[in-house]
């Protein structure tokens, strides 16, 4: 039959075109994010961290730089503390091996740059984060959506952080 093809391509345009699109327009609607979510924006806790640098020696790349100090009683002055996100493949390795919970993984990913130094997020930078991931800390899972929660993000009972603009809107 003469133009069965454009017939079926019909049929098949007809059959999807009242379904909901699994698409969104990132800038103007953000994606909800699981509670896991492993983001490139680290957080790092000073008062926690002994400068053992046991998560410089897991990383696979180098990607984090530690500089430290003796101190007295034992523990380190932690003069650098850098992490290159430029490096970083989100393995969670550092997060991992971290035996004080010193280190968490962010839940943001929207981190361009257009200078490649911008990419390494120094000590200063690390310390606090708008939203922090519970991945491979499930014990901090409660405390981490409550901290979101009072920063604007809320997780829902199937761990879904959802943006504090997506919340506005409903």
């Amino acid at each position: 039959m003469v133009g069965s093809g454009i017939l079926g391509g019909l049929i098949t345009v007809l059959r999807h075109v009242l379904q909901k699109p699994y698409t969104r327009q990132y800038p103007e609607e953000a994606v909800p994010l699981k509670g896991r979510f492993r983001g490139y924006d680290f957080a790092w806790s000073e008062e926690r961290c002994t400068g053992c640098a046991t998560c410089a020696k897991a990383c696979p790349h180098g990607c984090i730089d530690i500089v430290t100090d003796p101190l007295p009683n034992g523990r380190y002055n932690i003069d650098v503390f850098d992490i290159d996100i430029g490096k970083c493949m989100v393995c969670g390795l550092c997060v991992e091996v971290c035996p004080y919970d010193a280190l968490f993984m962010g839940a943001d990913f929207a981190l361009a740059s257009e200078r490649r130094w911008d990419m390494v997020q120094h000590k200063q930078d690390i310390g606090s984060r708008e939203r922090l991931s519970a991945y491979f800390r499930p014990a901090f899972g409660n405390e981490i959506a409550v901290r979101n929660e009072l920063r604007g993000d809320y997780t829902t009972s199937k761990g879904v952080a959802k943006p504090a603009a997506e919340e506005k809107k409903a």
